[in-house]
Formats: structure tokens, C-alpha cells, sequence
């Protein structure tokens, strides 16, 4: 599971990194996404521009916005088969832009936290899929990101991470890929490119959005 992860990229970042073309005039730094957040997503109706989606899925057939359960994640050993995501896997897929995200890791009754991210420390994108819940005139769009096995380096820190798409199936996501051949692209990203670091429990809590969640407590591994 991941529930929470990092975006500090500006908008010549992005346009260095990305091939969009639409995106805001600023994007808000933050150190410490927590579900319930407006994050920076690219819709496969919209694969050019980066827009702000919820992160907590609200299906389009939920009786209300606020259900009791709002899926953050979906594993990817389940997504095709799972009636509340299969629809979405077919014709709602999104990636959601990153540069790290945190684990925490179990010893002893202890949660220690990892900030997990690129060697080249370069923005990256998740494997998510989104929803459209609508009022009336009013529209929500919400989305979760799909997580599989851990690799190498997430391993020793938690038994599962998000989809990181290689820059090649980032745009393949995006399109009409049979769904037979989706469980291709939900793969562990390559341990030999990633790195972790311990940091500061500050991050425990989402009002801590400041540099000094990410400085590191430990030595890299």
C-alpha cells in the first residue's frame, strides 16, 4: 500500500521531463501527499495536459461523494477482475506525476520511514486509473494508483509499492491497451535504478508539507 509520496517538480521540470503541453501557470510544491489531496494526473481522455484529480476513488455509480470507503490503491495481481476497477482498467487510466514516495518499515512494533525514489533523483509517473462522480452540474474526479510486489530495494522497507512506469509505457498506458496485455506494463520498476533513504518521522503527519520531511536521518541504500 501506498499512502503517501512527494511532488516537487516546476513547470519547466515537467516540460523538460514530459511531453504535455497543458499545464498550469504553477504547480504547488509538497513534501507530503496524503490521500484526500487534489494531485497533478494525466487522464487518457486528456494525455496532453496535466489537471488536479482527488486522490481517493469515488466510483461514478456511488449514491454519494463521500463514501464510507474510498480506494487509494489496487493491486495489480487483481485490477482486471476486480468488478469496481475492471471497467476503469478498459477506458479510465491515468498516470500520476511523482518524485518519490514513503514506506515505513516494521521492527520490532517500531514504523521506521523511507523516502523511495530515482537514483537520478528525475520525476517519474504511477500506474493509476480514474473515475468521474457528477451531481448535477457538478463533477468529481478522483483516482488511486495500482501497486504490485516490491523490488529489491523496497523489499526490506514493505511488502508492496506503486506501479512505476518505465518513460516507454507511460504513453502506452495511456492508450487503448487490450486488457490482456495490462498486467505487461504492472511490473516492479528496475531495483538497479532506485534508491532509499530514512527520514525524519515528521512525515507521520500530513500537516507536516516542508523541506525538512525529506532530509535524511540515515545512509543510502
Amino acid at each position: 500500500m501506498c499512502a503517501r509520496y512527494c511532488f516537487t517538480m516546476t513547470v519547466a521540470d515537467i516540460k523538460k521531463r514530459f511531453w504535455l503541453t497543458q499545464l498550469p501557470k504553477e504547480l504547488p510544491i509538497r513534501y507530503n501527499i496524503p490521500p484526500g489531496t487534489d494531485v497533478p494526473a494525466v487522464l487518457n481522455t486528456s494525455p496532453d495536459e496535466l489537471q488536479y484529480v482527488r486522490w481517493g476513488l469515488v466510483p461514478s455509480w456511488s449514491k454519494t461523494d463521500k463514501p464510507k470507503f474510498k480506494a487509494i490503491n489496487a493491486r495489480a495481481e487483481t485490477v482486471t477482475e476486480k468488478p469496481m476497477f475492471k471497467g476503469l482498467v478498459r477506458s479510465r487510466r491515468c498516470i500520476m506525476l511523482a518524485d518519490s514516495f514513503y514506506e515505513w518499515k516494521k521492527t520490532n512494533g517500531k514504523k521506521t520511514p523511507y523516502r523511495i525514489m530515482m537514483k537520478d533523483e528525475e520525476p517519474f509517473a504511477f500506474a493509476g486509473l480514474w473515475d468521474s462522480w457528477t451531481d448535477g452540474d457538478r463533477e468529481l474526479r478522483t483516482c488511486l494508483l495500482v501497486t504490485t510486489e516490491p523490488n529489491e530495494v523496497v523489499a526490506p522497507i514493505h511488502d508492496r509499492m506503486p506501479v512505476i512506469l518505465t518513460r516507454d509505457a507511460e504513453r502506452a498506458w495511456l492508450d487503448e491497451v487490450p486488457l490482456d496485455e495490462v498486467g505487461a506494463y504492472l511490473r516492479p520498476y528496475d531495483a538497479e535504478l532506485m534508491k532509499a533513504y530514512e527520514v525524519s518521522p515528521l512525515v507521520n503527519s500530513p500537516k507536516n508539507d516542508s523541506k525538512s520531511v525529506i532530509a535524511p536521518v540515515n545512509r543510502l541504500f
